[in-house]
């Protein structure tokens, strides 16, 4: 079964335009949980424009589904999750000023540098999964770097999914038979939503995770959180 991890990063991103706490991060990640999600995400970067970290300390004792934190591996970021000790962090190569992740990791320049990172929190039983293109050479990489999944950047697929959904999938595809066939687990997050979420499911039976934040909320602005996440858990049921 693959699980539903909520970003929730857009809700503090309303909170802070006004101050105050409202609406409240901390109960929407609870009832996320409550409404059916199996994990919540958050992406602290170093402006703390949207998730702050004193959220993300907040959240950690909170949760009783599994807790992902995904940013840049700075110094700051790599002494916040190793205090924190989420299920999982997923890495991703984000510069401080950007408005949103929009490529992966080249983690054959990076090798070295993932490498200490990523055995840093392997040491504390942290699960690590390294943010990559759909380019199989890139998930080897990982594998070798001793990441335990990668997430698969999936804005392509999802932009070229409406014109021809087998041609959008194909790279994907081979990227997760890459992840399969090297012994780490897969994930994919990124502009995916409730047209393109299931073709993807169905085509890549084996994902373990989805985190999925801005088409979501989205989504539950219309619909209502708890009807949203019962929908796209409905995508990642098994055929």
């Amino acid at each position: 079964m693959t699980k539903l991890s909520v970003n929730i990063n857009k809700i503090a991103t309303i909170r802070n335009a006004r101050g105050g706490n409202n609406p409240d991060v901390l109960q929407v990640a609870l009832d996320c949980e409550r409404f059916g999600a199996d994990g919540i995400t958050v992406h602290p970067r170093p402006d703390e424009r949207h998730i702050r970290y004193q959220d993300v300390i907040n959240l950690k004792p909170a949760l009783t589904t599994e807790f992902n934190i995904e940013g840049y591996p700075q110094e700051s970021f790599i002494e916040l999750v190793k205090s924190v000790r989420p299920t999982q962090v997923t890495l991703v190569p984000d510069s401080p000023d950007q408005i949103t992740s929009n490529s992966g990791w080249d983690t054959k320049t990076h090798f070295s540098f993932l490498t200490d990172v990523v055995g840093g929190f392997n040491e504390l039983g942290i699960r690590t999964s390294i943010f990559v293109d759909a380019d199989p050479r890139m998930v080897e990489l990982a594998a070798e770097i001793g990441a335990d999944r990668v997430e698969l950047y999936t804005e392509p697929y999802a932009s070229a999914y409406a014109a021809d959904p087998e041609k959008a999938i194909a790279p994907f595809l081979l990227a997760a038979e890459t992840a399969s066939n090297c012994g780490i687990g897969l994930n994919a997050g990124h502009d995916l939503s409730l047209e393109n979420l299931a073709f993807m499911k169905q085509r890549i039976p084996w994902l373990d995770e989805v985190s999925i934040g801005h088409a979501l909320i989205c989504d539950a602005l219309y619909l209502g959180l708890e009807e949203t996440i019962h929908r796209y858990q409905a995508c990642l049921k098994e055929p």
